[in-house]
Order: structure tokens, then sequence, then C-alpha cells
């Protein structure tokens, strides 16, 4: 129809006009409301990296512990890691002064009548390496004649090599301290006189990897079969191409996986999953779940900036009140009582319902201009979280109910964190046997907890 004519449209026509217009509108503005959440949305508020927020850095979420009265700093009592003297000095310096201070008479050794001491900590100077040459002789039998040739020691298998010390240095550096390869080369060149090439430091890589198969495949066995344990997953740039990480873990040991398929989740776990609400997870058999609550208050932080929706409010206060709750119990090493997790299950249920139902007041979402759409009619996001805090309820509060249970899933997620940053300063890997001997040694060289057992939320 086109109104350029010299024709009148019709009524009919114009009221065709009115509803397409009205439907594209509709669409039009559907799709500003999801770019406009797309730009409310940072790390804060839902499942981005931090490395996302650019130089625009959101506020730090406050933080679930109640203010102590304690002062900051260290509390008394505290052994504190002050330097000290030590008693027994590598090397002493003795200084006498030339000359009498009050005559000018000049003054020895023997003239000393006590001394002031100060000690200065401080690195020996590096050194080029150490070259040990191993002979084994052959002798001679005086009985038979015969020549026997002694055995090298373990280890020592070719004519020049390095050895046991400087490759735990460099699988250290490399895999623990992330330093990138140009500048592990660079290193060892500059202190220690020592031209190594990538290709070594891969040889040594791959070396202490396969030694580590039987501890790495204990530390796998113990975390698939803890009470307790949580599971995430992340990209990682293998070849010139996405592939993924796994990350188990407990409290004390973590065990990673690079895999080819996200959906390669670890074999013969029993006990409870902490995760994401990652949908996999459910198809694992004979486990409980729990669900990761810090995700849940940062999806409810967003519906409270950029949606307005009051619910989220309400939710977040709620779970931010029961973390709480959680963490004194847990410190005090009791069990939250019947009667306050009553109390909580309930407001939880009314939150939810009150959710339920501003959602389904609302006019539902226009489809896809072209009317092709498939599946399911679309919903808002809050009303998807709505349905997994309905759906999932058991999951999202079974921190109340158990107290080995933590609020969130910041375990694994702390331990994926560091493999992003290797990534990041180094870049990808060249092929999944590398990334499989860092995983490997990352799954012994796991960093300590600096507080072990807490539950807590960004």
């Amino acid at each position: 129809m086109s109104l350029e004519s010299g024709n009148e449209p019709s009524r009919e026509e114009l009221i065709a006009l009115v509803r397409a217009q009205a439907s594209e509108i509709a669409s039009l503005k559907a799709r500003i409301d999801e770019l406009e959440r797309r730009l409310g949305l940072n790390s804060s508020n839902s499942g981005k990296p931090p490395s996302s927020d650019g130089l625009k850095k959101p506020a730090r979420v406050r933080s679930l512990r109640e203010k102590s009265e304690r002062k900051p700093g260290g509390q008394k009592g505290h052994p504190g890691h002050t330097l000290r003297q030590t008693a027994e000095p590598d090397a002493v310096e003795h200084h006498f002064p030339a000359a009498c201070g009050e005559c000018g008479t000049a003054l020895t050794p023997e003239t000393s009548a006590g001394h002031a001491t100060r000690q200065v900590f401080d690195l020996p100077e590096p050194r080029p390496l150490v070259v040990t040459e191993h002979r084994a002789h052959t002798c001679a039998c005086a009985a038979c004649g015969a020549k026997t040739r002694a055995e090298f020691p373990e280890g020592v298998n070719a004519p020049v090599q390095y050895g046991a010390r400087i490759a735990a240095f460099v699988v250290y550096l490399l895999h623990y301290q992330l330093l990138p390869e140009a500048r592990l080369v660079a290193l060892m060149a500059d202190l220690f006189a020592v031209k190594l090439s990538a290709a070594t430091l891969a040889a040594m890589s791959g070396a202490c990897a396969e030694r580590l198969k039987g501890v790495v495949a204990t530390i796998r066995d113990h975390v698939a079969g803890a009470p307790v344990k949580h599971m995430d997953e992340t990209g990682f740039r293998i070849g010139a191409k996405t592939q993924w990480l796994h990350v188990a873990c407990t409290s004390l040991l973590t065990f990673y996986r690079a895999c080819a398929k996200r959906g390669s989740l670890l074999a013969n776990v029993v006990g409870i999953v902490v995760h994401d609400h990652w949908k996999p997870y459910y198809t694992m058999e004979g486990v409980q779940h729990a669900l990761c609550n810090a995700h849940h208050l940062r999806e409810l932080k967003a519906l409270i900036e950029i949606e307005k929706e009051d619910w989220a409010r309400k939710m977040q206060q709620l779970l931010r009140r029961a973390c709480h709750a959680a963490n004194l119990a847990r410190e005090r090493e009791v069990a939250l009582k019947p009667r306050l997790i009553a109390c909580f299950e309930r407001r939880y249920d009314a939150i939810v319902a009150e959710g339920l139902a501003f959602h389904e007041a609302q006019p539902p979402l226009a489809k896809k201009a072209n009317g092709k759409r498939r599946g399911r009619t679309p919903r808002r996001t809050g009303h998807n979280l709505l349905l997994r805090f309905a759906t999932r309820r058991e999951d999202a509060l079974r921190f109340l109910h158990d107290p080995t249970v933590p609020f969130s899933n910041n375990e694994a997620e702390r331990d994926g964190r560091m493999m992003k940053l290797r990534q990041k300063i180094s870049g990808g890997f060249r092929s999944l046997d590398g990334a499989t001997d860092f995983a490997a040694v990352r799954s012994l060289l796991r960093p300590p907890r600096s507080r072990a057992g807490k539950s807590s939320t960004p």
C-alpha cells in the first residue's frame, strides 16, 4: 500500500498500517531495551570478567561481613613477620674508626672496647651454573678378566644435560609465577648466564608433568570423592582455537583438565557439586547440587540497577542476610536454628511469588519482525531468574541446611582466575599437550587459601 498515490487509503488499509507500525515499534523498543541492558552490564552485575570493564571500573560491592570493632592492621598477639636479627650470620664485616674523635690519635683493632651490630639481609651474588661431571668407571676383574662399567646415577641420561634444580626453577617460574617464555629465557641468561630455548622449556615442563601423573590422578580421585566439591570451566586458547579448562576443587585440592569440549565433565563424582547453574552439571548422576549465590547476587544487582525490579532488591537483601547468618553459625561451630531456616524459606517463597506475579502481569515480549522465531515465547531476564529460583529452590538454599556447603562457588572461580591471568600475560597454548602439562603442574602448585572455609560474595 502506498500513500503517495492519488487515491485515499481505505479504513482497513489504515488500520493494517497502524498495526504494522505498532508491531515494528514494539520490536524496536524491545531491541533498544536489550541494547541498553547490555550497556549497563559489567563485572559487578553479570558474569562478565573484570577485564571487560575497561577504564570505567564499577564500584566494588560492599562486603557481606559486618563492621568489626577491631582496629586496622595486625592484632594483639599476632606473631608478625618483621625482619629480625639472626644469632648466626653467614658473614661478618668489622669496621674500626681510623682515629680518635677527640684528639685524633690513630686507633687499631686491638683498642676495640665493644661494638654495635646491624645486619643486612640480601641475596647471594648470582653465579654461573655449577657443572658436575659424572664418570662411570670400567673395572677389570682380577679373577676372570671381564670388564664391568658402573651405572650412571638415575636421571643422568645424556652426555650433556641440565640438572633437576634448574628444571624445577624453570617450571616454577613458568607455571606458578606465569612468566612468559621469552622473559624467562632472558631472566636465565641475565642471572645465571644460561641460554635456554623455548623447546628446552617445553621439554622441562613436559618431563615434570609426566612425573606428576600419579600425583595428579590421586588429586583427581580425592576431589571427585570429596563430600563437597566446586566445579567450573573457562575458555582456553589452544592451537588458535577456543577450548576449555575445567576446574574441580575443594578447600584443599584443585584438579585442572584441559579439554577440547566444554561438556567433558569429570567422571565418578559423588557428594555435592557447587556450580553456577550450567545445565550440563545437572546431567551428572548420583550427586546433589548447590548453586552459586554470588552469581545470583550479580544477576539481581543488574535487575535492580537496570530494570528497577523491586522483588530483586528484596531477594538480594534476603540472600545477604542468609549468608551472614550462615557465616556466623559456621564461625561458632553451631547449626542454624530450624525456625530461622524456615523463616528464610518462607520469605524466599514470598519474594519468588511476588516476582512471578509481577512478570506474568507484564505484556509479552514482541517476537522478531520477520515472525520466524522458533521455540518458546521469549521471557524477560528477571522472569527466567525467578523460574530458576522456583525450580531450584533446594539447590539455592542448600547452604542453610548443610554447614559444609558454602554460599558461593568462589573456590572454583578463584582457581580459574589465575588460569585466565596466564592467558592474558602469555597468550594461548600452541598445542593441547602444552596446555595439559600446564594443567598438571598447576594441580600440584595450587596457591594456599587466605580464608579457607569462608563463605563470601563479590
